[in-house]
């Protein structure tokens, strides 16, 4: 993170003016003075050099507020985070270049107890384990320059992932203040409603980028195909896929033959295969050495091959197969990663609907994308106090998301060029480049 004297240690009473000229777009979504001023407080907070950020810390630090003033801001002022996000993304969304990438992630925070929203026993892939946490599902808007040092990029918004033990405990949810409408949803389901947010507050991305977790999922899949929008995600190696051949070949069979019972029997689909099986099957002249970003410890390079397959599910060579869960999808990209020899590493795979003619080049730069949303995590957290919300009420937490990431886009916006890029935007919070 670049050390630009943008967080105050102790905060006088009066705004900061570039915080203030930042927040005035703003102030419509809050009802009151009262809660615009504690806003600006708490944004201040999320600014200054503090170890934890919280009402008691903030309050302690910054002059002119209460603890009790910035907890009401957070759980009972009239206001809606998902109007901070919009307003937020759609002032964004017109200074940022077109055809970007929105690339999709979940992130999780540790948390003791049980009474907070969402806290369970789960996977966290910040964790790296099972572990007690919350589990936030984000989308995140990049300018498609994906393999530059610095590509802009800023969150869209963020929303608690809700296991399905919390849904079907209605006592417990009121605790935590979660609406009555609040109904379990999947991670790939949640993905796919930001998804609709982003095209509805008019987000200008092209282009859907995702994880196994989302990518391995065929319903997630199927409404992108639905929604009509390109994609490249990462599966696991036994993700389900037919060859084109194969699949030509099996339509063009006739269908079995009438037995004078029940319906007619069903044609036979092509064989099912798996992503593992068929990388393994190609040559090792097919695979070939791409670099696609410089890191801080210099090129990343791996070895790549794709080849042209459909996405698909149920194997009909099984002994009692079930036919009407049969299902291939259009013919897309398999994509195979894999280590240079003599370096360490693991094997990935990603499947993506982008047209025939696309070059390898630009599929393994877009499936390499996700490392932009994995700064946002660390920068965010780092620099914003993301995953420092120390209450357990739904509605306070999803305000202080919404905060967080107003603060990151005040950062992003102090720290942006002199002179602005072309097409508009501003640069991101500059921290080290160590992922992917």
């Amino acid at each position: 993170m670049e050390n630009i004297p943008v967080a105050v240690p102790k905060a006088s009473p009066d705004p900061l003016p570039e915080l203030r000229d930042f927040l005035r777009p703003f102030v419509g979504v809050f009802r009151r003075d009262e809660t615009r001023r504690s806003i600006e407080r708490y944004v201040t907070g999320l600014l200054t050099d503090l170890e934890r950020k919280n009402c008691d810390t903030i309050a302690a630090a910054v002059a002119g507020t209460s603890s009790e003033r910035l907890q009401y801001a957070l759980t009972d002022a009239g206001w809606e985070p998902q109007d901070l996000d919009e307003r937020r993304v759609r002032i964004l969304s017109k200074s940022s270049p077109s055809r970007g990438l929105l690339i999709l992630d979940d992130t999780g925070q540790a948390k003791k107890g049980t009474k907070s929203a969402g806290v369970a026993r789960q996977y966290s892939g910040t964790l790296g384990k099972v572990g007690n946490c919350q589990v936030i599902v984000t989308g995140e808007y990049a300018a498609d320059e994906a393999g530059e040092s610095r590509p802009l990029h800023w969150p869209v918004t963020a929303r608690l992932y809700l296991p399905e033990a919390w849904t079907q405990d209605r006592a417990r949810c009121q605790e935590a203040h979660i609406p009555d409408a609040v109904s379990f949803q999947t991670k790939p389901e949640m993905a796919l409603h930001i998804v609709d947010q982003a095209r509805a507050w008019g987000v200008p991305f092209k282009v859907v980028v995702a994880d196994a977790g989302y990518g391995d999922n065929p319903d997630f899949l199927a409404g992108l195909e639905e929604r009509q929008l390109a994609y490249v995600c990462g599966i696991e190696k036994t993700f389900g896929l037919r060859l084109p051949a194969e699949v030509s070949a099996a339509e063009a069979a006739p269908a079995p033959p009438y037995q004078g019972r029940g319906p007619p029997r069903k044609r036979r689909p092509a064989p099912l295969h798996t992503a593992q099986a068929l990388t393994e099957a190609l040559p090792e002249g097919a695979w070939r050495t791409i670099s696609w970003r410089e890191g801080t410890k210099g090129l990343w390079s791996k070895q790549f091959v794709a080849l042209r397959a459909h996405c698909a599910t149920g194997n009909p060579t099984a002994q009692r197969p079930s036919l009407s869960r049969v299902s291939t999808g259009p013919e897309g990209w398999l994509l195979g990663e894999r280590p240079i020899p003599g370096q360490p590493g693991d094997r990935q795979w990603y499947y993506s609907n982008l047209p025939a003619d696309t070059p390898l080049e630009r599929l393994v730069t877009l499936a390499h994308a996700r490392w932009i949303i994995e700064q946002f995590y660390e920068d965010a957290k780092g620099e914003c106090g993301l995953d420092q919300y120390q209450g357990r009420r739904w509605d306070g937490l999803h305000r202080h998301l919404a905060l967080a990431m107003l603060t990151y886009a005040f950062l992003a916006q102090r720290r942006a060029p002199v002179s602005p890029p072309s097409e508009g935007g501003f640069s991101p919070i500059c921290g080290n480049l160590a992922g992917q």
